[in-house]
């Protein structure tokens, strides 16, 4: 069966894994990272904690290899998790994706094609990742030699959290922007350039932005910034777009979602 799902460990934690999943076709494969969404929490009102785990993208991890690209779906710990938070759910997200060039020693991985991609929340992240050589050295984010990404895609998630804050009350039910990054802009705003896409621009590779219902209203914001600061940036927003649409290999947005990420691995 095509792309059948490796979990493998990226630390020792038990939310320290991913899974692989590779084409049945001859490597080196190109790879997206996946980064799952969920208001960055590990429980999100009364949905089972699979509704807001990396089982969310699945689907696309799938399409994905049956499309001849490799899938590496990571999981993390999150607010509510121990040791989600600050400063643990981006040091996770950071470990699983440079854990890659581990996986590409024992699994037929191109380290020249990768991109990352992530939905809601982890589009933020996504983002996030793409500049990571960006955040200052001081910060307890900063490690030395973080895995070059050909670009990012960020479905339907915030690229500012300070923008961010007024919104995430009524999407997720509390103050998870504050709570994760430890206190607000005017309290913490060393944090904020170290974990905020808009604060870290230019991030230095292309990016594909999908903005829905859930966060049309911030995408021209952050693409003018972006462009204004050098990045290649290219956006598609429906207001009236369905938050999950961009992840759904079914849906009528797909198409547009798998040639953005073949047209970023072939750049």
């Amino acid at each position: 069966m095509p792309g059948i799902g490796l979990r493998l460990h990226y630390a020792k934690g038990e939310l320290q894994f991913g899974e692989l999943r590779l084409p049945e076709s001859k490597g080196p494969h190109p790879l997206v990272v996946l980064v799952h969404g969920g208001c960055w929490v590990s429980q999100l009102g009364d949905l089972p904690v699979e509704a807001v785990s990396m089982q969310g993208l699945r689907p696309m991890a799938a399409e994905l290899a049956a499309n001849g690209i490799a899938t590496w779906n990571m999981e993390y710990r999150r607010l509510g998790n121990p040791g989600g938070g600050w400063p643990g759910t981006f040091q996770d997200l950071a470990l699983g994706t440079d854990h890659v060039r581990q996986l590409a020693k024992k699994h037929a991985l191109d380290l020249n094609r990768v991109v990352v991609a992530g939905h809601s929340a982890g589009g933020s992240f996504a983002l996030w990742i793409a500049g990571r050589s960006r955040i200052p050295k001081s910060s307890e984010l900063a490690v030395g030699k973080p895995l070059r990404v050909r670009g990012a895609l960020n479905l339907d998630g915030p690229g500012d959290l300070r923008a961010t804050i007024p919104m995430v009350n009524s999407i997720c039910g509390a103050p998870v922007i504050t709570q994760l990054v430890g206190g607000p802009p005017d309290q913490m705003p060393e944090r904020y350039r170290a974990s905020s896409p808009s604060e870290m621009l230019p991030l230095g590779v292309p990016q594909e932005i999908f903005a829905g219902r859930m966060f049309a209203s911030l995408a021209p914001a952050y693409d003018e910034a972006a462009l204004k600061a050098g990045d290649k940036v290219h956006s598609t927003v429906d207001p009236k777009g369905g938050h999950f649409d961009w992840i759904d290999p079914k849906s009528a947005k797909w198409p547009e979602v798998l040639a953005s990420i073949q047209k970023l691995l072939t750049r």
